[in-house]
């Protein structure tokens, strides 16, 4: 496997577009209408099926799924697993988002539960990565208290596990699985808005479902999302007064970055490992 350069992440961005690959989002009540909007405005489709009748089939039909832990209960979970299994039984990469993993035992179990079944990718802030690599618990709700370049080691021992893997922050750290071991790179710019702004990191793991059914390995995809996300987060704080002209800003941005902006504003570099 090569490092992603901006090239390719361009080029992700025009099959992104040319395809509008159907994302399958088991996500929480939260964030269901602004992952919905984000896959629009990136040029992806979003479908929200999430109940226990229909989780496995529509995994065999969509794009790429997305399994986030926001708020899960008892009907959810047993459609996060029969969705998982289904994606898997047919080819459809699907994403784990592990939110909150860490301090509350019920869903730390279920991620890991999830784990087993061979996710494509797994997207998280630090502490979850940390968590759910069980090499710590340190949570602070669904916000991170662990530096992104801090779960470098947990997000390589997630590689038994997934193909790629993320830790979002300031900077994200990403790695994936090469012939001779582990690759990584690191993900800079975006903006400290995004923070201010509910369910950003959740529709980045949609966005991760999205460029994943169109890329041709899981660390580009993954590489495409982040960037795709801190090129738009970028453009939109230019213009934005504060959270709330942020957030429609940024699904501006989503929608009007080019494969050309991608190519020259892209913070995208090589890590050691």
């Amino acid at each position: 496997m090569t490092h992603p350069t901006a090239h390719t992440v361009a080029d992700a961005l025009d099959a992104l577009r040319e395809t509008t690959p159907l994302v399958q989002s088991l996500t929480n009540v939260v964030s269901a209408n602004f992952v919905t909007n984000v896959l629009l405005a990136a040029g992806a489709s979003n479908a929200h099926i999430d109940n226990v009748h229909e989780a496995a089939a529509f995994a065999a039909v969509a794009g790429g799924v997305l399994v986030n832990l926001g708020t899960p209960d008892d009907g959810t979970a047993e459609a996060f697993v029969l969705a998982a299994d289904g994606a898997v039984a047919a080819g459809t990469p699907w994403v784990l988002d592990p939110v909150g993993v860490g301090g509350l035992p019920w869903r730390t179990s279920l991620a890991a539960d999830l784990l087993t079944r061979r996710p494509t990718a797994v997207r998280g802030n630090a502490s979850e990565i940390v968590a759910l690599a069980g090499l710590g618990s340190s949570t602070r709700g669904v916000d991170s208290s662990v530096d992104s370049k801090d779960a470098v080691p947990a997000a390589i021992a997630l590689l038994d596990h997934a193909d790629a893997v993320s830790a979002s922050g300031p900077i994200d750290y990403l790695v994936g699985r090469g012939s001779s071991g582990p690759v990584g790179l690191t993900v800079g710019g975006g903006s400290p808005l995004l923070t201010k702004v509910t369910t950003t990191g959740c529709s980045l793991g949609a966005l991760v479902a999205a460029y994943l059914a169109v890329t041709p390995d899981s660390l580009t995809g993954l590489t495409a999302a982040h960037t795709h996300v801190a090129v738009a987060a970028e453009l939109a704080e230019h213009t934005s007064s504060g959270p709330g002209s942020f957030s429609v800003a940024y699904l501006d941005a989503l929608a009007s970055v080019t494969p050309d902006d991608i190519r020259a504003r892209a913070r995208i570099e090589p890590l050691e490992l």
